[in-house]
């Protein structure tokens, strides 16, 4: 059945009088007697809140019992930007302009429409159909829902909003915010120059461009009464930089995740992954880190402590020292569920300290991987006292030697459960799996400067850009499943999730699928990655597949150690400009249409090209983006932008191309992060063309200074320095001066 919308549930609002303005707010009042706040939020960004407190000058109603209080979906809420308003006619009607630099707001009154213009140039404006409503309330009165509908350009994509394994463009899509099938999160953008986020923890209909309902438009249901809307105007950098600084960026990561992880196989135990770790340690295959498979390792017991599973970890400081001695760390699961069978279910629920059902009695939850099947209730982790106790025993488990936490509990919670905050519904939906996460990262951090914890977890949310590390999600071992698990970290990288591990195969999956050639191109898409993870399973170990494939492994997880300081320093650069590490050609390249229909290359940070293997056959295709040049890592050959080529690439590599004008900065080959010698991480330079900008590099001041023809760098004392063609290098003391070769 065709969606359709029911425009007879709304209604427009028809005019605008201007209140009172200043620097970076404006005030109006519609036709309806409602307050609306436009504020300068940021530079190119402009927040439109009506029915919210700050739009109608009153105190939030029981704002304290909002599960957001624990953690605000709003890093900074104040505006930092400024600007002026302008009465004018658009269209031969009264209207406002509200002026920021090159960019402008502009809302015509009759009725009520909005225009977003970058550089005089309207980049997203309200619909034009008469059929949706450009702005709507469901009552002015007392409005419990909202629609908005912007036009789209005939062949205009959107990107954002989450994780998709389909396509980067989510044109044609319907994403609902608290389902967990739509794995969304809040973000849109184009590259024709725009953004929209919806600050809320309601549900929001995302409609993209969707066939027999609004082909030719973006419309917004928003499930709130409080409308608070943030446009943005830019490039899509530009967007993905205020977006994380409004909404919050991830603290530093540790190094140690950067490293190999390996993953316990279902159906064994901690004996069985420490004799694949140590068989990996022998190989000389480099490893960091395990993680333990669910259920939860521990549980809630008595006197309100959490105990290991006797079951499975009969003396768990025997089990974590296996690891130990293989200088390993170890990440294990956690799960705020209290099984019903557990002495503590009927304790927690008169305590009031888990989600109930309309009775007021624990809602006892279907079991899942995490609890084991058992059927289980959840801890209110919107209670502070509940979110407390959870996060300080888990820092007590820490204690005892686990180095991460991973947890996955994105559930579909019915709408007849609540929380002791009054949340249901859509909200708690969306708020449970944030305050979850948060609460892991806190107890995994605790004690750390800067606070650098490691939390694996399969959960989209609003504030998932908070965490450093996004797990990914099961695929088929086919080519095609290859291709989605890249597609979803380049759309969650385009939402602004900075990091997202690969797992090398799924043993979710048929096996026998996952050829030899298949096996090594995952590895290295993973190899040049944030984070990549092996399954300790056969069928998905690097030896499976005989000598030679495991040489060419070897050869790659050599480039994955030596990319770790890289890799890491793009992450930390995330930290600054709330880019990803994987980053798509729309968003590194978004005025050049043609890079986008090769969307699964990607930028490696700044200055590397990766082009994935996704199908049988030595031939890649690449595409090399305009206004750049490109240096194959391989040979050293110079390519132009805005040319197609194809490679000829054996099983031991990938096409990788360094940027002209960037620098690329390598450590040393180690078995793990361990043997990283700190006052000296990096063994050597590679030089794409003359360098004009500072590298990516972890915890490292190198800089570049541009001269007379010639750039000037410091902090490169003691590295070798691998020149492209046609520069020559000399050293003066601490600097080193490159230029053109006489």
């Amino acid at each position: 059945m065709p969606l359709q919308f029911d425009s007879s549930r709304y209604q427009r609002l028809e005019s605008l009088s201007l209140n009172t303005s200043s620097p970076a707010a404006v005030r109006f009042t519609t036709d309806q007697g409602q307050a609306l706040l436009v504020e300068a939020s940021a530079p190119g960004v402009f927040r439109l809140s009506m029915g919210t407190p700050a739009a109608t000058g009153k105190p939030a109603s029981g704002s304290a019992t909002r599960a957001a209080a624990l953690h605000d979906l709003l890093a900074r809420d104040e505006p930092i930007g400024e600007a002026a308003v302008e009465q004018v006619e658009l269209d031969g009607q009264p209207g406002f302009r509200i002026v920021q630099g090159d960019n402008a707001l502009e809302i015509a009154t009759q009725p009520l429409r909005l225009a977003l213009y970058r550089k005089g140039r309207k980049v997203l404006a309200s619909s034009a159909d008469e059929s949706l409503f450009p702005l709507g309330t469901e009552d002015p009165a007392a409005p419990a829902s909202w629609t908005l509908s912007f036009d789209l350009e005939p062949a205009e994509p959107v990107y954002g909003l989450g994780e998709s394994t389909i396509m980067l463009d989510r044109r044609a899509e319907r994403v609902v915010s608290d389902e967990p099938a739509s794995r969304a999160l809040p973000l849109a953008w184009s590259p024709n120059g725009w953004g929209v986020y919806v600050n809320t923890a309601e549900s929001v209909v995302h409609d993209i461009g969707v066939d027999d309902f609004a082909p030719a438009s973006y419309v917004l249901t928003i499930a709130d009464a409080q409308l608070d809307l943030f446009l943005f105007a830019g490039e899509p950098a530009e967007i993905l930089n205020q977006y994380t600084q409004l909404t919050g960026r991830a603290g530093q990561p540790t190094l140690w995740s950067m490293g190999t992880w390996l993953h316990q196989a279902a159906n064994t135990d901690t004996a069985q992954l420490a004799a694949v770790a140590r068989e990996m340690r022998a190989r000389g295959v480099p490893l960091d880190a395990v993680s333990f498979q669910p259920p939860a390792a521990w549980e809630v017991r008595g006197k309100l402590n959490l105990e290991w599973d006797a079951g499975r970890f009969p003396d768990p400081r025997q089990s974590l020292g296996e690891f130990k001695d293989l200088d390993l760390k170890v990440c294990a699961p956690g799960f705020p569920g209290v099984p019903t069978h557990s002495p503590m279910f009927a304790e927690l629920e008169d305590k009031g300290w888990l989600l109930t059902d309309d009775s007021g009695s624990a809602y006892v939850f279907a079991g899942v991987p995490a609890s084991a099947g058992a059927a289980f209730g959840l801890l209110d982790l919107t209670h502070r006292d509940v979110w407390t106790f959870w996060r300080d025993k888990i820092r007590q488990i820490m204690d005892e030697g686990v180095d991460a936490v991973s947890c996955d509990v994105q559930l579909d919670i019915p709408d007849e459960v609540s929380a002791r905050s009054g949340d249901t519904g859509s909200r708690l939906r969306t708020v449970y799996p944030m305050l979850a996460k948060r609460c892991l990262f806190e107890a995994a951090a605790w004690n750390k400067t800067p606070p650098e914890g490691v939390v694996w977890s399969r959960d989209l949310f609003p504030t998932a850009q908070r965490l450093p590390m996004q797990a990914s999600i099961s695929v088929p071992n086919t080519w095609e499943g290859l291709a989605e698990s890249l597609r979803a970290a380049l759309t969650t990288g385009a939402s602004g999730l900075p990091a997202y591990a690969h797992d090398i195969g799924s043993p979710d999956h048929p096996l026998d699928t996952m050829t030899p050639e298949l096996y090594l191109r995952w590895l290295a898409a993973g190899v040049f990655s944030s984070h990549l993870r092996f399954h300790a399973v056969p069928g998905l170990l690097p030896w499976d597949f005989g000598d030679e494939v495991f040489q060419h492994a070897q050869t790659l997880m050599q480039w994955r150690y030596r990319l770790i300081p890289y890799v890491l320093g793009v992450i930390e650069d995330a930290a600054r400009t709330g880019l990803p590490v994987q980053r798509s050609m729309a968003l590194s390249f978004p005025e050049d249409p043609e890079a986008h229909a090769y969307e699964l290359q990607y930028l490696l940070g700044p200055a590397l090209l990766v082009v994935p293997a996704v199908q049988p056959g030595n031939q890649i295709r690449v595409y090399f983006p305009k206004g750049e040049a490109w240096w194959d890592l391989r040979t050293g050959w110079r390519y132009e932008g805005g040319t197609t080529w194809t490679f000829e690439c054996g099983l031991d590599h990938l096409p990788v191309f360094g940027r002209e004008g960037h620098m690329l900065c390598l450590g040393p080959a180690a078995q793990h992060t361990g043997e990283f010698n700190s006052a000296r991480i990096l063994d050597e330079v590679w030089l794409f063309g003359m360098p004009m900008h500072n590298p990516s590099v972890m915890r490292n001041k190198i800089r570049v200074m541009q001269m007379q023809g010639s750039s000037y760098a410091k902090g490169l004392e003691g590295l070798k320095i691998l020149p492209s063609e046609g520069l020559e290098v000399k050293r003066r003391g601490a600097e080193v001066r490159i230029s053109r070769a006489r």
